[in-house]
This record gives structure tokens, C-alpha cells and sequence, in this order.
């Protein structure tokens, strides 16, 4: 009981404190039912085999004839609105498909959104070669990347990328992450089409407003959702791997609990001083 009433006190406060500077950190987007999925498409799937899909398939509203995937080339399940699907692995569930659908429709939504951005305009466009920060990122414009792009961050810093138009990879191009961040915490939103070029690498969930072409040999560790149809050729999509189990610092002993917050980043400490010139005394 004397960690608990010690530890939750300040992180209440550190909270509180980040709530009042500028560049609040940014909440993942919510992706529903739709996070079941690895790739989910409302106008069909085309594929130039073999392709390899990590996670679970389905579109809606249109045939499951539209699903150009076979059975061997998908570890997960395949949903299709009728009977045509992939045989004899397709699922048909109509429904579970449209609410996935729908929650797809609403994450774009979310992450177009958002507002109060970290960074607009950055490189007009033109990121190749950039290390970037979490935060919330805008464009008026599309985003190319002519070379590798890093992600730099901790497993639950987020990025949302607000793309007005075309977001493209070139040939080769690859997107890094680095300390400890997650692709199921980066989000594209794409307004235009999204094209990964060859044997280019990509991060993070793609939410776009039409298609989503992934060329020769590219692959993805994320997710791909296309309000239109999705283009394979020979690539690998893996679906991100499940939340990271975040320790439970109550019942711990106290130096136990007090390294576990300070590996969280919040100082024991530091945080009343730090709040002094933001939250006046006797206003929280």
C-alpha cells in the first residue's frame, strides 16, 4: 500500500504536467475491429505470386472473387462477404467484414483528424534521409522518400503522418526504427495513393483514401487499408506484433517501484519542480 499511494500519486502529477506544454504527445489511433486485420480493402486485392501475408485478409464491400490470394500465401484467415472467396480456406461473414470496414473508415478519420501538429510542412515534402521524432506530422502536400527515413522513438511514442496526396517510396528505400519503437504505434494517413516501391521496407499502418500499390519484392511490417484495392507483387506483409507488456509496479518494493518509474522516464523527485512554472500552487 505504501508504494501504491507513493507511485500513483506521481504519475498523476507527471500526467498533469504534460498536459500543460506544448507538444502533448500524440494517442495511437483506434483502429477498432479492423486491427484484426493485415490487410483490409473495400475494392479487392490483385497479387502476382507468391506473396506472403502475415496476419488476416478480407474486403468488403466488394466479391470475395476479388481476393487474388491463395490459401498457402496467407497465415491467418481470409473473410470475404460471399461464398467466392479463396478455396477452401475463405470465411464469409458479411458482417464482421462490414464493422471492420467501418472502423477502418473512422481510424482514417481519426488520424486525419487530428490537429495541432509537431510538424507542417517539413522538407516540403521531401523526407528522404530524415531521422524523425514522434509528434504529428502534416503535409498540404504528398511525401516522397528518395532514401532510408528512421523513427526514433520508445515502444509507445506515436506518429501520425497527415498526407494530403500521394505518399512514395522509392525503389530500395527503407523506413528504420529505432529505440524500441513499435509500427503498430506509426500511422499513415494517406489522402492520394500509396506506392512502396521495389524491394523497398516500410513501418507502420497505412490508411489510405484510395489504393495501396506495393511493388516488386517490397515488403511491410504494418498494415495496410485501402478504401479502394490493394496491389501485390511478390512481397511480404507482416502484421505488427501484440502490445509489450508494461510491468505492474504495485506490490513491488519500493526501490523496485522507484526504477521501474524512472525507467518510464518520469525522475522521482523532479516532477513538483518541474511543474512549479506551468501549474500554480492550488490550481489543479
Amino acid at each position: 500500500m505504501k508504494v501504491f499511494q507513493r507511485v500513483v500519486p506521481m504519475l498523476l502529477m507527471a500526467v498533469l504536467c504534460s498536459v500543460a506544454y506544448a507538444g502533448y504527445p500524440e494517442t495511437p489511433v483506434d483502429l477498432g475491429s479492423a486491427g484484426d486485420f493485415a490487410i483490409l480493402s473495400k475494392a479487392g486485392i490483385t497479387n502476382v505470386f507468391p506473396s506472403s501475408v502475415v496476419g488476416d485478409v478480407g474486403t468488403s464491400p466488394i466479391t470475395g472473387a476479388a481476393i487474388d490470394l491463395t490459401c498457402s500465401e496467407v497465415t491467418g484467415d481470409i473473410y470475404a462477404v460471399d461464398a467466392a472467396g479463396p478455396a477452401p480456406c475463405s470465411i464469409q461473414d458479411a458482417g464482421l467484414l462490414g464493422t471492420a470496414v467501418g472502423d477502418m473508415e473512422a481510424a482514417y478519420t481519426d488520424a486525419a483528424g487530428r490537429t495541432i501538429p509537431d510538424f507542417t510542412e517539413l522538407g516540403a515534402g521531401d523526407i528522404s534521409g530524415l531521422t524523425l521524432e514522434p509528434g504529428l506530422y502534416t503535409w498540404g502536400t504528398g511525401v516522397l522518400m528518395t532514401s532510408d527515413i528512421i523513427l526514433s522513438g520508445g515502444p509507445t511514442d506515436v506518429w501520425i503522418f497527415q498526407i494530403a496526396s500521394d505518399l512514395t517510396v522509392g525503389n530500395g528505400v527503407s523506413v528504420y526504427m529505432s529505440g524500441g519503437a513499435q509500427p503498430k504505434n506509426v500511422f499513415w494517413q494517406v489522402g492520394g495513393q500509396a506506392t512502396l516501391g521495389t524491394t523497398s521496407h516500410f513501418e507502420g499502418v497505412i490508411l489510405c483514401a484510395t489504393a495501396i500499390n506495393q511493388q516488386t519484392d517490397a515488403t511491410i511490417n504494418g498494415r495496410m487499408f485501402a478504401q479502394t484495392e490493394v496491389t501485390l507483387q511478390m512481397n511480404a506483409i507482416t502484421q505488427p506484433a501484440e502490445d509489450a507488456i508494461v510491468p505492474d509496479v504495485v506490490g513491488e518494493t519500493e526501490l523496485d517501484a522507484t526504477d521501474m518509474i524512472i525507467d518510464a522516464g518520469f525522475i522521482l523527485g523532479e516532477i513538483t519542480l518541474a511543474c512549479d512554472d506551468v501549474i500554480p500552487a492550488g490550481e489543479v
